[in-house]
């Protein structure tokens, strides 16, 4: 059983994730898997955490060879990769790796990555634009309207990120098994429907 979990900015969804890992007592994976793939690399995880999921200007090498071949080869080691594909190469090995016990994983692409996989939830959090901008506002201390910014810029960027690396549009209702809002219903009763979720498909 393995749960991935996509989310907007400010929606609350590592929170979430990382309650229903408690909640199950399995792993959990979201800042976790830039320091796996720091120590792989021996690159430093400050200058990864800059790159993290943020995509690439240019993948032209990887789209030559086909991302699979690119996946299992030693491209993401070579040093004149752009950085976010080194990273992003790098964290699909290591999801790859991780999944072979249950987790939640949060970002990264891990729906897409782990597809193939028959024991996969795939989950998307949301929220209203206004509970996203008081709590991004009150977590770093800052006004609404610059809670606003931060909002729009991350969400574009983990759109672009997917986009990019998944080929898939991000928050396509389509690609998840389930889409909750965390403000209509809040972060316990998100876990609670997770549980059940997983219940019904006899996966706990």
């Amino acid at each position: 059983m393995i749960v991935t979990i996509a989310r907007q900015f400010g929606s609350r969804g590592k929170d979430i994730g990382k309650l229903l890992a408690d909640r199950l007592a399995v792993d959990f994976y979201d800042k976790e898997l830039i320091t796996m793939a720091s120590r792989e690399s021996g690159i430093s995880e400050e200058y990864f955490e800059k790159y993290d999921e943020k995509a690439s200007n240019s993948l032209l090498y990887t789209l030559s060879i086909g991302a699979s071949a690119a996946v299992n080869s030693d491209y993401g080691m070579a040093s004149n990769v752009p950085i976010n594909d080194r990273l992003y190469l790098l964290q699909h090995n290591i999801i790859k790796k991780v999944a072979d016990k249950p987790c939640v994983i949060v970002g990264r692409c891990a729906d897409y990555v782990l597809a193939d996989r028959n024991d996969l939830v795939s989950v998307f959090i949301c929220a209203d634009i206004q509970s996203r901008s008081e709590h991004i506002a009150q977590k770093y201390k800052i006004s609404l309207d610059k809670a606003l910014s931060m909002i729009k810029k991350n969400d574009k960027s983990r759109a672009n990120y997917y986009n990019y690396y998944a080929s898939e549009k991000w928050g396509d209702p389509n690609h998840y098994d389930l889409c909750l809002n965390s403000n209509k219903i809040g972060m316990e009763n998100c876990v609670e429907l997770l549980v059940s979720y997983l219940e019904m498909r006899e996966m706990i």
